[in-house]
């Protein structure tokens, strides 16, 4: 069902969104999961089990940094890695309309405390909302995906989720902030066509890590691209899970999973548009390449062997929109 505000061209077109039930068996739940990872690269998780108190807890904490004035929110930036960004994304030109916090998630006991003294006037209280939020997100993720690895008959059932299991996993929290449009703005907006509604938010791209778990308010703009091109508006549902099958785990799969590319809209709303994402990302020395078990007899492995720090730096070396999994294909 598409979203009343979603953008209506040529170019996108309302699709059904794979929805997860966690609720259901596991026979159920892993066959549906691994159809989506196939055709999608996309679903939608309901039922997912993660507490609604730290889910509001963390949005309550990112609506109290967002808000404060722009020179206390830069006191907390660069985000170089971690800490507060504007407009900029990355380090090479890509710029959205939007601001975002970086936050480490592989030690929370000690990184996200410290990066805390320079976000929020009680650090204490957010590095332990930040802490409760991502032990749900990453339980989630080692959920689905030991389910994976359940349906695809895997000896190994964990061989997927040890790669953010591990506590040396280079995983990070980000939080998406788009602020809402002033009155006097959205009444022009409202008054022109399609062009101001084309606005981009944070470009098109893939996520390179294994997985991504996004949530996001009840304001739209997120979108995913179809294999031939097409973007599909993805309505919010702030009570679900959105997961992202990353880079990391095309390779993995020989390409059986599918990375998806996807995209932000500017915000058209007058109210703020947040997203939380979990990328769940392997330690920064293991070396990823196709399961041999995801391989028939005389299939070819399409992508070079890489470590995720081979990968991640090459990632971070490209332009927003770039393929990078080009950059390690085999032939």
């Amino acid at each position: 069902m598409p979203c009343p505000t979603s953008i209506r061209t040529k170019k996108t077109r309302a699709v059904g969104i794979p929805t997860i039930d966690l609720s259901q068996s596991k026979a159920i739940t892993s066959k549906s999961i691994i159809e989506a990872c196939q055709d999608f690269g996309f679903f939608k998780l309901i039922n997912h089990g993660v507490s609604h108190h730290a889910i509001a807890q963390l949005e309550s904490q990112g609506f109290d940094f967002f808000q404060k004035p722009s020179s206390e929110k830069h006191r907390a930036g660069p985000a170089n890695p971690f800490g507060y960004g504007c407009k900029s994304i990355g380090s090479n030109g890509d710029m959205g309309d939007l601001e975002y916090l970086l936050l480490p998630s592989h030690d929370p006991a000690t990184s996200i405390l410290q990066s805390s003294t320079s976000i929020s006037n009680d650090p204490l209280t957010f590095s332990h909302v930040v802490n409760e939020y991502v032990k749900g997100v990453r339980d989630l993720g080692c959920e689905i995906l030991d389910l994976i690895g359940e349906g695809l008959w895997l000896p190994n059932k964990s061989v997927f989720s040890n790669l953010i299991r591990d506590v040396h996993s280079d995983s990070v929290l980000r939080i998406n902030y788009y602020p809402g449009v002033q009155h006097t703005e959205n009444r022009e907006l409202s008054t022109k066509s399609h062009p101001s509604n084309n606005r981009i938010g944070f470009g098109e791209h893939s996520d390179p890590q294994v997985l991504t778990i996004l949530r996001a308010n009840d304001v739209d703009g997120l979108q995913i691209s179809l294999r031939d091109g097409i973007w599909v508006p993805v309505c919010p549902d702030p009570s679900a899970f959105y997961v992202l099958i990353g880079d990391v785990f095309q390779a993995m799969t020989n390409g059986r999973f599918v990375s998806v590319r996807h995209r932000a809209m500017a915000n058209n709303s007058k109210n703020p548009r947040m997203s939380i994402m979990y990328f769940g990302a392997p330690p920064l020395n293991t070396w990823i390449a196709p399961l041999s078990e995801m391989m028939l007899p005389n299939d070819k492995s399409l992508y070079k062997p890489f470590t995720w720090a081979q990968y991640k730096k090459a990632a971070y070396s490209l332009r927003l929109a770039d393929s990078r999994l080009d950059l390690f294909k085999a032939f």
